[in-house]
């Protein structure tokens, strides 16, 4: 990408004032990069660390599968999953607050005793795989704002500050060429004149 400047002084003071202001915007920048950076790390450590939990829950509920058959599915009802929001390095991510759940009436006398485990267990996996999506969904919108920021970080150092650099470059040399014919010129004249003056 090429800068597009003009060669007088005020396209100078423009292309000066868009490098200053990229020249200070550059810390934040690496310094967001950096924080989204170990954030999204952060996320997805915690995501493995539910998807983990989840197949051992899973595992246990495995092993007794044949008093799952006999378990009602529908007893437990997820009504409600409350969210929130935090800005983590100005990208609003969500946090789980809490999981409603709603537990259809049976008889405790008409059912096997595992029962109430059998709805802990449920709510539970419910839970973890809750909070692991919730988690992925916060790694991936870390990550993509990350992206977004590394690629303008690489914009800003590899293309627009040099550019903006080469440019200033270009002008003042051009003015101090345009400047030095100019007082080439006006030495002309002036020996000229003199010249004229003599002869006269």
């Amino acid at each position: 990408m090429s800068i597009k400047f003009q060669y007088n002084k005020t396209a100078l003071q423009h292309i000066n004032k868009q490098l200053k202001i990229r020249e200070r915007a550059l810390p934040t920048l690496k310094n967001k990069e950096a924080a989204l950076r170990v954030e999204v790390k952060k996320a997805k450590t915690t995501a493995e660390e539910f998807e983990e939990k989840l197949q051992t829950r899973l595992e246990v509920y495995q092993k007794a599968i044949e008093l799952w058959d006999e378990f009602d599915n529908e007893l437990v009802v997820i009504d409600d999953v409350l969210l929130s929001v935090k800005k983590i390095a100005g990208v609003k991510t969500p946090v789980l607050d809490e999981v409603k759940f709603s537990v259809k009436e049976f008889s405790l006398f008409n059912t096997p005793g595992w029962y109430l485990d059998g709805i802990a267990l449920v709510k539970e996996l419910a839970l973890i795989a809750i909070e692991r999506e919730v988690f992925f969904q916060k790694m991936q919108l870390l990550d993509r704002a990350r992206r977004k920021t590394t690629q303008k970080v690489n914009l800003y150092e590899k293309v627009q500050i040099p550019g903006f650099q080469t440019a200033i470059l270009k002008i003042k040399r051009y003015l101090e060429d345009e400047e030095n014919l100019s007082k080439a010129g006006q030495k002309i004249v002036k020996s000229r004149i003199q010249e004229m003056e003599v002869s006269a």
